[in-house]
């Protein structure tokens, strides 16, 4: 049962309000002359004390034949004690439990009374609370006014904000404006207007304040399998774009790039145990049969009408069991596809192991924004590769430099360098710089960038020597164009520079392999350029020019 407290008195500014949020509620516990732990533990005490007193000295009389109405003046003491403990606890449970509900009843009302829509977020709120520019100290409206009084105060979850308020850009205002006043700072620089919060809620951001302002470049056109691409890049790094950029006019110079893509299948890999080795070993021979993977396939692509498990690969731990679960889905990118896919199928094996206790749904097996060996050797969501034959003359007059010094970077520096870090996936010169920067501007997992940045790119001499073979395989690219944060304005729009909108009606899953090309390429085209402005020693004067800023260097100069 909830007990309310008693909550510290408002400020007199607010108390002058007469009702209109300044003042606590009042509470029955307030006449008490202890604290309430402290009254309820005393009361307590004396009705346990009592009740065992008057049942030994029952047991007593009956024992030696005492007449029980014979009372001594303990016993008087310990009757009125009882009766009265008895009394205060149940009007205190009593009238706590009426004041909860009464008190829970009219704060909703006192909620929904500033609007009458019932639905989260059914419309903006037509007197925005506080803009960035607007400075702290300017007043609320005086129903917002009480609500952030609420909310500091703890009286109000702010994450019962949105439902309570129907409207998501008032909630975040309030929120702002209660983490202003609890933490004594401003937050002019974060913007909060100008943003569709509804498209957020619950889906891609919870409790926001907010929203971050982040440049978004565009490199290209990257000429991709005979189509131009022009790469959306959301970066605060100086010089990423425009080495990318130069590296996408030396493959369109040069004919332009292709790609396949080799594998497409997400993963995910419950833990379960078993309670030996052997019957671990029992499950994992029934769950890779293939007798046994037409059966598992028809439970795990109830999921979804796009989910189609492809495989299941296990690893055994002592008595533990891991298993891999691989599946197409479609133009999502599927984690969650794929785990309600794996749920049915654990609960399917269920019935022939019941001795299979399931630690977990995701085992790290599988391995999700994490480096691993796994991934790396047989691939997660899109394992793609990307190739270009560069000419000579425009290596030598775009990237200003020539083959061979780029072909023995490469080897030195790529290759042999990354072996002697113990890189794993990281034999490349910085594709995760592509890839972060796509994903940001395309709304896909940021975090996913770790696994999906795997990428081993090799040079070699073709042509006599005269011309540059340039390739990267990325074995765990992880994109999807539904779901998650496509669906937001800029990262839809940016999605649709590319052609890649939405799901593929004629063939699902077209759209995602398609954006997971243009990454690697992408990547192929920062690769190159980076590594001739290595190899031309020009790297360090580039970032000096394009990665600093001008009113800072202005200011030192001064």
């Amino acid at each position: 049962m909830e007990v309310r407290r008693r909550h510290a008195q408002p400020p007199a500014n607010t108390a002058a309000k007469g009702g209109q949020g300044g003042f606590a509620k009042v509470q029955a516990s307030d006449a008490l002359p202890l604290p309430l732990r402290h009254t309820n533990f005393l009361f307590s005490i004396i009705f346990m004390a009592s009740l065992y007193y008057l049942m030994r000295r029952w047991r007593e009389k009956i024992r030696f034949s005492t007449p029980l109405h014979v009372v001594s003046l303990a016993e008087i003491l310990a009757i009125f004690g009882l009766i009265a403990s008895l009394i205060y606890l149940l009007s205190f449970f009593g009238i706590a439990f009426v004041q909860s509900v009464v008190s829970s009843n009219d704060e909703e009302e006192d909620f929904l009374s500033h609007n009458p829509k019932s639905s989260p977020c059914a419309a903006p709120s037509p007197c925005p609370l506080l803009g960035p520019s607007e400075v702290p100290s300017e007043k609320l409206p005086e129903g917002d006014e009480e609500i952030v009084s609420m909310v500091v105060a703890g009286k109000m979850p702010s994450y019962l904000l949105e439902s309570k308020l129907g409207d998501c850009r008032r909630a975040a205002g309030i929120r702002r404006e209660a983490l202003r006043r609890t933490t004594g700072r401003t937050l002019d620089g974060l913007p909060l207007d100008g943003f569709n919060y509804e498209s957020i809620l619950g889906q891609c951001c919870e409790l926001p304040v907010g929203y971050v302002q982040l440049p978004v470049g565009i490199a290209g056109p990257l000429v991709l399998d005979g189509r131009l691409y022009y790469v959306p890049m959301a970066t605060t790094e100086g010089c990423l774009v425009a080495s990318t950029n130069r590296g996408c006019k030396a493959i369109a110079e040069s004919g332009g790039a292709t790609s396949v893509v080799l594998r497409d299948g997400m993963t995910r890999a419950p833990a379960v145990r078993l309670p030996s080795a052997r019957r671990a070993a029992e499950l994992k021979a029934f769950v890779e049969s293939p007798e046994n993977f037409e059966t598992l396939s028809v439970v795990f692509n109830r999921s979804s009408r796009f989910a189609r498990l492809q495989r299941v690969h296990c690893a055994i731990a002592g008595r533990n069991l891991y298993m891999r679960f691989n599946c197409s889905t479609g133009d999502a990118m599927g984690m969650n596809m794929v785990s309600k896919g794996v749920q049915n199928v654990l609960d399917f094996l269920q019935d022939d192991f019941p001795d299979m206790d399931v630690i977990t749904i995701s085992g790290n097996f599988c391995s999700d924004k994490k480096p691993a060996a796994v991934n790396w050797i047989e691939g997660r969501g899109k394992s793609v590769v990307c190739e270009a034959v560069i000419k000579e003359e425009v290596v030598k007059r775009v990237l200003k430099t020539n083959v061979q010094s780029l072909v023995e970077l490469n080897t030195i520096k790529n290759l042999a360098g990354s072996a002697v870090a113990g890189s794993l996936g990281g034999f490349n010169a910085h594709a995760s710089n592509i890839v972060s920067a796509i994903f940001i501007a395309t709304g896909q997992d940021p975090a996913q960038n770790v696994e999906s940045s795997h990428c081993i790119t090799m040079l070699e001499a073709t042509n006599d020597g005269k011309d540059l073979h340039i390739s990267v395989t990325m074995p765990s690219i992880e994109v999807g164009t539904v779901g998650g944060g496509t669906q937001l304005a800029s990262q839809s729009a940016c999605l649709d520079l590319l052609g890649v909108k939405g799901s593929n009606v004629e063939t699902p899953g077209a759209n995602a392999r398609l954006l997971a090309t243009v990454v690697a390429g992408g990547v192929l085209a920062g690769e190159l350029s980076l590594l001739s402005a290595q190899a031309a020693g020009h790297l360090v004067k580039s970032h000096m020019k394009y990665n600093r800023s001008i009113k800072d260097i202005a200011k030192s100069a001064a």
